[in-house]
């Protein structure tokens, strides 16, 4: 397969999903928090995954030229920002209620356009409970308490059921996460051609006493060997000198490559995985000098990768094609 690599962006021919980087880190900066958008190389409209940084991001991806269908003649009567937040974005699909994931969710929903916000129910009474409520912001949903603005169509999904998402010609299939104990969720997002797996925040099964990934795994090991699965995007928050009681949660290097090894036993068995393409989210940046963790992770991910997968670290505002 042909890639093309301009201004920091590889186009690959036949591509099946486009993705645009919204937010990458896992904190503390509120302008860079967990969010992609991913559509169907055939549709117009893209679907939300999270939503910790949504203006910031769609600036910069303007900037960086991940959003080439959009001039000012099109966006008009709103900016180029405004119109790929309110025109663009149909739908969301929340992993959970932290609030690194939906932050830009809730500061921009007074400007943004009706649409639905898909959710596991946890999520969905969180959002609800917590922060639609009238004490801690506005209800702009079509639930819960005082009075309902209904911005935002509030929609639980329940788990391992295909269910349609909005109008971006994709469908969906929500996988139960462990985090910390706290549920998150996994996505199966699929369209005619092929499926992409996005993430939540998730720690490894070991560390959860948990079968979710397992699970996941049993279900994405049979599109790999149909060539089917064109990618997915895991955390890995920490790298490998935190100690598993220290990670809330969450994934290192070495944990992720032993999940992914165990992906590889329902996938075809060995160099099944080979060339794969991995996105990395959700790294938590260190405040302390000359210390870059998105540097060792990358390391340490490329020490250890015996499967062939091919690891992606996308920068706020990236486009990449699956």
């Amino acid at each position: 397969m042909l890639a093309l690599c301009l201004s920091g962006y590889c186009a690959l021919a036949m591509a099946g999903f486009d993705v645009v980087a919204l937010g990458v880190d896992g904190g503390v900066s509120d302008g860079n928090l967990t969010s992609y958008l991913i559509r169907s190389d055939n549709q117009t409209r893209y679907l939300a995954l999270d939503a910790g940084s949504l203006l910031p991001g769609i600036a910069k991806g303007l900037q960086k030229g991940s959003f080439p269908q959009v001039t000012p003649e099109l966006a008009a009567p709103y900016t180029p920002q405004g119109y790929v937040f309110r025109q663009l974005i149909d739908s969301y699909f929340i992993s959970h209620a932290h609030l690194d994931h939906v932050a830009g969710l809730i500061i921009g929903s007074p400007q943004d356009s009706k649409k639905t916000l898909y959710a596991q129910a946890d999520t969905v009474l969180t959002l609800r409970n917590h922060y639609f409520n009238w004490k801690a912001w506005p209800n702009f949903t079509d639930a819960g308490n005082g009075a309902r603005l209904g911005t935002y169509r509030l929609q639980t999904v329940r788990p391992q059921q295909r269910f349609t998402l909005g109008l971006t010609g994709l469908s969906g299939v929500m996988y139960p996460l462990s985090h910390d104990r706290y549920p998150s969720s996994m996505l199966l997002v699929s369209d005619r051609e092929g499926s992409f797996a996005y993430f939540g925040d998730t720690g490894p099964d070991a560390l959860e006493q948990s079968r979710n990934l397992d699970t996941i795994w049993r279900a994405l090991g049979p599109l790999i060997e149909q060539k089917k699965l064109k990618g997915m995007i895991i955390e890995t928050s920490y790298p490998n000198e935190v100690e598993d009681k220290a990670l809330y949660g969450h994934l290192t290097p070495a944990w992720l490559l032993k999940e992914l090894k165990n992906l590889q036993q329902y996938s075809g068995g060995d160099g099944s995985l080979q060339d794969l393409p991995v996105v990395i989210s959700h790294i938590k940046p260190s405040l302390k000098q000359d210390e870059d963790v998105r540097a060792t992770i990358k390391q340490q991910l490329e020490q250890g990768n015996e499967l062939g997968v091919k690891f992606i670290l996308m920068a706020q505002g990236d486009r990449q094609q699956f």
